[in-house]
């Protein structure tokens, strides 16, 4: 064969590799794209179900500086379980690209629908009722989005609403000590007046008036806030200067007002909102419940940093074929692993096969364990036990990624295979095998 001919045969291989992605899903055609990822459809073999793959550059991810994006995005969706959010099944990776596996909704974007024809009050209601479903919930589990627009508002099978795009999202852990969030950040038509203000807002509140301005361009067809020069409509935005199309029944005005209020302290809450006579109308769940939605395992982390109920997508975060740990850090590098065993016994475990290996066990505690290289050089490995269940806890590895030193082949080649029986794998099987 010509080299031309092993060059031609050996990009085939790789283009039908990467068209069955982890050997779980068929990527598909090309749904759209940025700057930093393209989202496909796609197609789970074993559920023989479709999904939407979201496809991330990781190496423009890191030299834009704009890992914390997916970070957030990441940390935000895994908290998350309601009917009109999009779902987050899996997030894999590998050297080149991080992989969103997305619930897929049939629908498209509201966005279009929109676009072509103002909706009527009723259903303008039903979608606003859904928006502020989903948006009470983020809100319960202590998510704040902060780039609502129809555009990331996208439609399941059937005509049902699905919050999506997490990526500009912020979580209460981010507040400062003021317990405002002060990141400039959202699309300019949607952005609050307190946002502008720079003096540091309530992620709740602009997330209310984002949904006000949805809201208006669904009865209206266009926008409140708009105008070529970009200073002019923040000025606009600012003041609160808009006009309700003349087709606005009285108690939806009123509701507007509400929503658009630039003073976020009287801003109407999602609490009053659910009260209000408008929204009411047709609401089939008018006493709003943050846990009405929630799957009863979907606990999140707690203080301690051990997990109070482990969630599907907490599973599959430490599950062999998924590790977020060494995603953008390069300088250091590791793994995670799930194991049934108690923490005192893996700990135990460890320090024993070290020491087999001649290495040196400069700390040890009931969850953690130190290595240093002893006499193979100057390294470390650090081993931390933590608790997700009853049942099971994970154990994170982590080590200093250096060419020179020892660490990953010494974990990789020398312990793990003695540690093998340890590892929980779902399906079963024994891993280090």
């Amino acid at each position: 064969m010509s080299p031309a001919l092993g060059d031609y045969a050996g990009e085939q291989l790789q283009q039908a590799a990467e068209k069955i992605l982890f050997g779980k899903y068929e990527v598909g055609k090309l749904l759209g794209y940025g700057a930093f990822a393209k989202v496909y459809h796609g197609w789970d073999i074993e559920a023989e179900t479709s999904v939407a793959i979201k496809a991330i550059n990781k190496q423009r991810i890191v030299n834009g500086g704009l890992a914390g994006h997916v970070k957030r995005e990441i940390s935000a969706m895994r908290r998350l379980r309601h009917p009109n959010i999009v779902r987050l099944q899996e997030v894999l990776a590998n050297q080149k690209k991080i992989y969103f596996v997305l619930e897929f909704a049939k629908g498209g974007e509201l966005f279009s629908k929109v676009a072509k024809s103002r909706f009527s009050e009723d259903l303008s209601r039903r979608y606003f009722q859904q928006l502020i479903s989903a948006i009470g919930y983020c809100h319960s589990r202590g998510v704040y989005h902060r780039d609502l627009k129809p555009e990331n508002l996208l439609l399941d099978e059937h005509w049902n609403l699905k919050v999506t795009d997490f990526g500009l999202s912020a979580v209460t852990e981010q507040a400062h000590s003021d317990a405002l969030l002060h990141t400039m950040c959202g699309t300019p038509a949607y952005v609050a007046p307190e946002i502008l203000a720079k003096k540091g807002y309530d992620g709740a509140k602009v997330d209310i008036w984002s949904c006000g301005i949805i809201l208006y361009v669904l009865n209206a067809g266009y926008l409140p806030f708009n105008d070529p020069n970009l200073m002019v409509m923040y000025r606009k935005i600012y003041k609160g200067e808009f006009r309700v199309p003349k087709w606005t029944s009285p108690e939806l005005k009123r509701f507007l007002l509400r929503l658009l209020d630039t003073n976020p302290q009287t801003r109407i809450t999602v609490e009053e909102i659910i009260k209000d006579p408008w929204f009411k109308i047709g609401y089939k769940d008018a006493s709003f419940s943050s846990d009405h939605f929630e799957t009863k395992d979907g606990d999140d982390v707690g203080r301690s940093g051990n997990l109070k109920n482990l969630n599907a997508f907490d599973i599959i975060s430490f599950s062999s074929g998924y590790n977020l740990s060494g995603l953008f850090d390069e300088q250091d590098s590791g793994e995670m692993f799930l194991s049934t065993v108690s923490p005192e016994e893996i700990i135990e475990r460890v320090a024993d096969a070290a020491e087999e290996e001649s290495l040196t066990v400069a700390t040890r505690r009931k969850w953690c364990v130190k290595v240093d290289g002893g006499q193979y050089g100057n390294f470390t490995l650090t081993l931390e036990v933590k608790r997700l269940t009853d049942e099971l806890v994970v154990v994170e590895v982590r080590w200093r990624e250096c060419e020179s030193e020892p660490g990953p082949e010494m974990w990789k080649d020398r312990l793990r295979p003695q540690l093998c029986n340890l590892i929980y794998q779902p399906d079963g099987s024994v891993a280090g095998k």
